[in-house]
């Protein structure tokens, strides 16, 4: 069953607009205790059930007990045929949770693990996480997505995305090799990628907010506590949760624009992929964008 019905090609493969994020299959740093493996492999398969068919992930989204990418194929092998992973590199953690940034020479290695974690024989989707951990960093990205492209053209990677950039650097990006998808921190109340998600409208190229519905996280989503009352009177016209306002307000946003809620657990999934099908009206609109742009 499916509760949304808007699609988006990244390249040649169709996604519903509504995907799932990975990062929280596995827990997170401030979860009072471990999450449940079970679980975990619960929210796969029942996202599949639901109509998910793009999953973000990565293989340095792992704690001391759970991989990510070890969960999805685990959970969901043989793959559905009209499944997209789409994965990131770039970025690495050590097994103490330190992060690190790849050289060009370095990115075919971590390529090839999330391969191995997958048991593929190649990516759907790769994007090139550049930055730093939280923030935007200015710089060419040439030599780091020049060396995707290479890979692509070897046939590890069908295609490109890139994450944590500005548009110069998309512009950059796109005169080396097709990008599909731009991956950036965006939500109702963190709007600084206003003009990039428009650009990426213009260009048809799939703009993916991370931390779209962040709102209990200090420092996550700068401005994510504002704008509480307005959120929670359209949710109660809609008999919605926050959240699931927030994911709606995403996805009206734009026909480019999908979404990748992260979840663990097998409730909110079924609510964030409900967010799908809410339709707000152009006051509702209006309302939120007032809070977003406060």
């Amino acid at each position: 069953m499916t509760n949304f019905h808007d699609t988006w090609r990244l390249g040649d493969l169709t996604v519903n607009r509504l995907g799932l994020g990975a990062m929280r299959l596995t827990g997170m740093p401030w979860d009072e205790r471990p999450k449940s493996r079970e679980d975990a492999i619960t929210v796969l398969r029942r996202a599949i059930e639901l109509g998910v068919n793009h999953i973000d992930t990565a293989s340095f989204y792992f704690t001391p007990r759970r991989s990510a990418n070890e969960l999805i194929a685990t959970a969901l092998q043989p793959y559905p045929e009209d499944l997209v992973l789409t994965t990131k590199v770039g970025a690495g953690r050590s097994r103490d949770g330190e992060f690190s940034f790849a050289r060009p020479d370095q990115l075919r290695g971590q390529v090839e693990e999330n391969i191995r974690q997958l048991g593929l024989d190649h990516l759907d989707v790769v994007n090139l996480r550049w930055g730093a951990a939280m923030g935007k960093e200015p710089g060419s990205v040439a030599d780091h997505f020049g060396a995707l492209a290479e890979l692509r053209e070897a046939g590890l990677i069908r295609h490109l995305g890139i994450s944590n950039v500005v548009a110069d650097q998309l512009t950059e990006a796109l005169s080396i090799a097709p990008v599909v998808c731009v991956q950036n921190r965006y939500g109702l109340t963190d709007r600084e990628d206003d003009a990039l998600l428009d650009l990426c409208g213009e260009l048809g190229v799939a703009f993916v907010p991370f931390f779209a519905v962040t709102t209990s996280i200090p420092g996550a989503a700068p401005g994510a506590v504002r704008g509480e009352a307005e959120v929670a009177k359209v949710a109660a016209a809609h008999d919605a949760t926050s959240a699931q306002i927030r994911l709606a307000w995403t996805l009206h946003r734009g026909a480019h624009v999908l979404a990748i809620p992260g979840t663990g657990d097998p409730g909110h999934l079924a609510e964030n992929v409900a967010a799908g099908g809410l339709r707000l009206s152009e006051e509702e609109l209006a309302l939120l964008d007032g809070v977003g742009r406060g």
